[in-house]
Order: structure tokens, then sequence, then C-alpha cells
């Protein structure tokens, strides 16, 4: 695809114009980072070495946690912010603002198509528990996994054509510690306007439509609990309430960011840090920390290591 662009470098302002300020930034994003990788590392390795969490529920949590610990925030956005802080002048290349765009935008729509199949898988275990091991099999388990890697991809394809085809023959400044869309639109050399409503379109109204999608069906999740014993209601009640604080905690920011006229504030910084570094911190805590069968297993797992 040929680039119509004369800028071959982009200028990161980051997140503070300050050294003092910037040094104690760096120490605690790489504090976050490596807590970030660390944790989530401990969900992979429980899941994948115990022979208890063989469920549909913990399939899809393993590559949740997957992704927010080996792709998009440990090769691509948190070590390049890291590094940048160190440096006076932060630079990241054409190609390399590119590629960050569509790993990003890539992760991100698969972890939003991820969270509404664990919610459909949460709706088949509470709503038709007798049915829940047929209707969600292995093979059907690949096929939505895949079908939300593919949905990621097709998303970030589309955000990457948009800025592939414009111009940049000016300034290079980004006043922000990443590449993305509303930044990059307001440097292009040309009208962005229905770009800018494109890119609304397709991450903004996909956010809503999708969160209040999540929100009905967990209102009818919660709904069916009166039908389950006092144990089950509690059990469905923990796992349930652990979804529902990661969906809030992902979309609630995402919607602040892409549901509005195109445009870049100065709030969009601390939201991009949420999304990028304290979400997926905070993702495998939550479910951890509501989760008796992954305690239980992570105890066992540190039991044998131990032997």
């Amino acid at each position: 695809m040929e680039v119509n662009s004369s800028v071959n470098e982009f200028i990161l302002l980051g997140l503070a114009q300050n050294l003092l300020k910037d040094k104690v930034v760096f120490v605690i994003f790489l504090l976050l980072y490596l807590a970030t990788l660390l944790a989530n590392f401990l969900i992979v390795m429980t899941i994948r070495n115990s022979q208890t969490l063989g469920s549909p529920m913990y399939f899809f949590l393993f590559y949740l946690s997957f992704a927010d610990a080996y792709t998009v925030y440990s090769t691509t956005v948190t070590p390049k912010m890291i590094i940048n802080i160190l440096y006076e002048k932060k630079t990241i290349s054409f190609q390399a603002c590119m590629t960050q765009l569509f790993i990003e935008h890539l992760f991100g729509g698969m972890e939003v198509l991820l969270l509404v199949v664990m919610a459909c898988d949460r709706y088949v275990a509470i709503c038709k528990p007798l049915h829940y091991l047929t209707i969600m099999n292995q093979r059907v388990c690949v096929t939505l996994l895949l079908l939300a890697w593919v949905g990621g991809c097709l998303h970030a394809v589309v955000q990457l054509l948009f800025v592939y085809s414009l111009p940049f023959c000016g300034p290079n400044v980004i006043d922000h510690f990443i590449c993305d869309m509303y930044p990059l639109l307001k440097l292009a050399c040309t009208d962005t306007y229905i770009i800018g409503l494109t890119v609304v379109a397709n991450d903004g109204a996909i956010c809503v439509v999708i969160f209040t999608l999540l929100l009905i069906s967990y209102g009818v999740i919660l709904h069916s609990l009166k039908n389950l014993s006092q144990e089950g209601r509690r059990k469905a009640l923990s796992t349930c309430g652990s979804h529902i604080t990661v969906v809030l905690l992902f979309f609630v920011p995402c919607i602040f960011l892409y549901v509005r006229p195109p445009s870049t504030l100065p709030i969009d910084k601390s939201l991009t840090v949420f999304c990028t570094i304290i979400t997926p911190m905070l993702n495998p805590l939550i479910y951890t920390l509501r989760n008796g069968e992954i305690k239980n297993a992570m105890k066992k797992l540190w039991i044998r290591k131990r032997k």
C-alpha cells in the first residue's frame, strides 16, 4: 500500500513534559506493567495446568488474560511508552505508529467481542445448565474465539485504512503517549470531518451497542437467578459480578473516548492510561479475588510446585 505522506516520524509529547514528573511516571508505570504481566501470567499458568478449570468459562478467561499480558500491552503500548519517558525527544516512525495503531485496535476489538462471548457463556451456564456442556462444546468455543479474532482484525483494518489514506505533510507532534485515531486525524493535511464521523460510528457506536447488549444480557441472567438454589445463586452472583465489573472498567472509558465529535481532550491521556495499563492489571485480580475455584487451583498449583 502506498503511503500518502511526507512525514517519516511522529513526536510523542507523552504524559508530562517535566523531567521530575517523567521519572515518577517511569517508576509507577514500570511497576504497574510488571504487575500486569505477573498477574495475567498467574491466571494463564493456573488455567493451563489445572485439571479443575476445564470449563468453557476458563477457556475464554485464559485467552483474555493471554491477550492482556502477552500481546498489545506487552509488545506495543506500554513498553514504548515507558522507554520514551527516558528520552527528551520521544519519536516513533510512521510505520511503527501505524503498527501500534493496528495492534491496539486488533486486540481492543478482540477483547470487546470476547467479553460478549463470555457473557453468552454465562447466560447458557445459568439459564440452561442442563444443556451447558452440549451447547458450549469445544468446537463452539473455538469457533467463537476465532470469530472474536476475525472481528478484531476487521475492526483494526478499517482503522488503519482510514489513517493510511490521509496525507501527513505538516506538523508531526502528537499530544499523546501513543498513536491513536483522533490525535492522528488532527495532524492530517486535509479535512477529516467525514472520516472522524466514520471513526465515531466504527468505535463509538460499536462500544455503545455492545455495552447495552451486555447490560441487557446480564440483566436477564440476574433475573433468572431466582430459579436457582441459594448456593447456586451465590456462585452465579460472584461470577457475574466479576464479569460486570470487567465490562464496566473496559467500556466506560472507551465510550467516553470515542462517543463524541472527533476531538482531543486533556483527559484522553488519563483514560487511555486506564484502558491500556490499569484495566489489564485489574482484570486478573477481579477474577481471582471473586472466584474460589481459581484461588483453590492456584493454591494446589503452588503446593505442587514446592514439592
